[in-house]
């Protein structure tokens, strides 16, 4: 069988599999049986199948179940809602000013989960409903949630990221340190347009009087087991308030930070792996949640509660993880074997000789795998156009990334960052759905996808960006060598 007609054949079967409705990783699953049975002749070639699920598993993926415990941990014990409530005391008066909280408050619980679901889900719910009370028009609402959410996709700890990284066999720690200047000239674009739009327009987003009557209430910092309070301070005029403001911000985003500098920081630093460094990650969660408990009775910022830790939470967290885990790791069973089957036919091969008779420059060539991305994301989620992709991109000694002597830290990182878009991209942009889920107010797809448009115009400048300056990605992690 021809190249192109094996490549048309195993393509389309996962394809039609998943347009029918069939789970990512069962789709894989399908098209590696046809392509075994088609071009490895005999039993032999199902017979190694299960074999080649087996070893597909490595050790190396460790880090992505680890990632996402830390996570469900800060998720369900309710401490990535009590930052947001103290980020939103934090910042007082500019234009866009709820606006402005989701874009500070996203990305620092993206520093947190590495969940682009849970970081929209969970700005979308907490944030929504109050701009819609006080009057913010949907173009300055939603967009920044969900272009926020996406961050969450670059800066560590970041699963895709890890996945990515393991299944292309690269520097999962380089890859994790390579996202952060990316994801935070992202955070800082996103603030300076709506903080500018609202300065222009700034009946998108009109100004209010933040209810400060807290500000002016006693500090308690201190009660008896009986609840009475031991040691309160009611400072009248401006020490008040602004003791009010930074208590929030020392017991509920500072002890966060502490969570990123120990997994960042022993990367950075090479004290850990990947997988070490993500194990201390969800022990120092834990421990800022018990830190939360242990001082929510005898702590009282009047206006944000305490987070709850238990072993019910706890086991919430464990339970949500390994239901995550054991579909991802479904989906890298059947996406290397389905690598394999591609292998097999010739047809990775096949494509890769005509591409590289073309006499393209690198440039031209990343240029067109990002084409290609942003055209697979508009309609299929980010690990099944990631998966698709691999064989081609990145895998083998025969891959675009080796033929034209491609940086592949720097490639990985364009990848993350387009598919980031195609989070975005309609039609079936998840963000946008997950947007219009908990949207509380009755909006169309339309309205959701023109709120995201300003967005998707600042992700693509900052793609075009590293494509150009590819040291914006790479100097980073150039200090780790």
């Amino acid at each position: 069988m021809e190249w192109y007609l094996a490549l048309i054949l195993l393509l389309g079967t996962v394809c039609i599999a998943m347009f029918v409705g069939l789970p990512v990783a069962f789709a894989f699953f399908a098209a590696c049986v046809l392509g075994t049975a088609l071009f490895i002749q005999g039993d032999i070639g199902l017979t190694l199948m299960p074999m080649e699920f087996h070893l597909s598993i490595k050790f190396v993926l460790s880090p992505i179940a680890l990632f996402l415990l830390m996570g469900e941990i800060l998720l369900q014990t309710g401490v990535a809602f009590k930052a947001i409530g103290a980020i939103d005391r934090m910042i007082a008066r500019v234009p866009g000013r709820l606006a402005v909280v989701s874009i500070v408050g996203g990305t620092v619980f993206s520093s947190l989960s590495g969940s682009t679901i849970a970081n929209t889900a969970i700005l979308g719910s907490v944030l929504l409903p109050d701009m819609h009370r006080r009057g913010y028009q949907p173009a300055i609402s939603m967009g920044p949630i969900m272009a926020v959410g996406g961050i969450a996709m670059l800066i560590p700890p970041s699963a895709l990221a890890v996945l990515l990284a393991s299944l292309a066999e690269q520097s999962v720690a380089q890859l994790l340190i390579a996202g952060i200047v990316p994801g935070v000239l992202m955070a800082v674009l996103f603030f300076a347009y709506v903080v500018g739009r609202c300065i222009i327009n700034p009946e998108i987003a009109p100004a209010y009087e933040p209810d400060e009557s807290q500000l002016d209430s006693p500090i308690v910092v201190a009660v008896n087991r009986r609840g009475r309070a031991i040691w309160s301070r009611t400072y009248d005029g401006k020490f008040l308030r602004i003791t009010n403001r930074v208590l929030p911000f020392v017991f509920y985003i500072f002890p966060l930070f502490t969570i990123f500098i120990v997994v960042v920081g022993s990367i950075f630093f090479k004290l850990a792996s990947p997988t070490e460094s993500a194990a201390l990650g969800c022990l120092a969660a834990l421990g800022v949640s018990y830190f939360f408990r242990l001082f929510k009775s005898k702590i009282t910022i009047t206006g944000i509660d305490g987070a709850d830790f238990n072993w019910r939470e706890i086991w919430k967290s464990l339970i949500e993880t390994a239901k995550i885990n054991t579909m991802i790791l479904f989906i890298i069973t059947g996406s290397l074997v389905f690598s394999q089957a591609l292998a097999n036919s010739g047809a990775t091969d096949g494509l890769l000789r005509q591409i590289a008779a073309l006499d393209l420059t690198p440039l031209v060539v990343v240029i067109i795998m990002m084409g290609v991305l942003l055209f697979l994301g508009a309609f299929m989620d980010q690990v099944s156009m990631l998966l698709l992709t691999l064989p081609f991109f990145l895998l083998g000694e025969a891959s675009l990334q080796v033929i034209f002597k491609i940086d592949v830290i720097w490639l990985m990182v364009l990848m993350l960052i387009t598919m980031e878009i195609s989070l975005l991209t309609p039609p079936f942009g998840l963000l946008l759905y997950v947007m219009k889920g908990v949207a509380p107010f009755p909006v169309t797809l339309g309205q959701v996808v023109r709120s995201a448009l300003p967005f998707i115009f600042i992700e693509v400048m900052v793609l075009l960006l590293l494509i150009f300056v590819p040291g914006v990605a790479t100097w980073l992690p150039k200090m780790l060598n």
